[in-house]
């Protein structure tokens, strides 16, 4: 009985592409999504069409050139934010792209008692160069060589 409810579903109107997207925004486990993550749902000027329309209504966030966030209303005036830290969403989309992350020179050198400074949290260690800007909102984050 279950399978032909499922199916009444798919009967009618084929799904547009902003369907086809926003069922796989709610099925991905992630935060970080790049624009490849949709390329078989549309063509590439249509996926950027329904992606750029999400931004708009605040269901995502740019994080960068074909880097998308999950948005969620912020808890003092309702703007959207990342459901998480901006150093955590990096590290998430930098390793979506397929860059090791590393603790930086301060973190280490707190970690082992050198310093009582407490590192900031705008800076990433890398293993290689990054030439893409990661952020939102004026809020960009920096890499180190690690």
């Amino acid at each position: 009985m279950v399978y032909i409810d499922n199916m009444r579903q798919y009967v009618g109107k084929p799904l547009t592409v902003a369907q086809k997207i926003e069922g796989r925004l709610t099925r991905k486990k992630g935060d970080v999504f790049v624009r490849a993550d949709f390329a078989d749902l549309g063509s590439y000027n249509n996926v950027g069409l329904v992606l750029n329309d999400f931004v708009r209504r605040g269901k995502l966030l740019r994080f960068g050139k074909g880097i998308y966030t999950r948005a969620v209303p912020s808890p003092l005036d309702g703007t959207p934010i990342p459901p998480r830290g901006i150093q955590e969403i990096a590290a998430e989309a930098l390793k979506r792209l397929g860059v090791k992350t590393a603790p930086t020179k301060l973190e280490r050198d707190y970690n082992a008692g050198r310093t009582t400074q407490v590192p900031g949290g705008q800076l990433i260690g890398v293993n290689r160069r990054v030439r893409r800007r990661l952020g939102y909102n004026g809020a960009y984050m920096s890499f180190e060589r690690a």
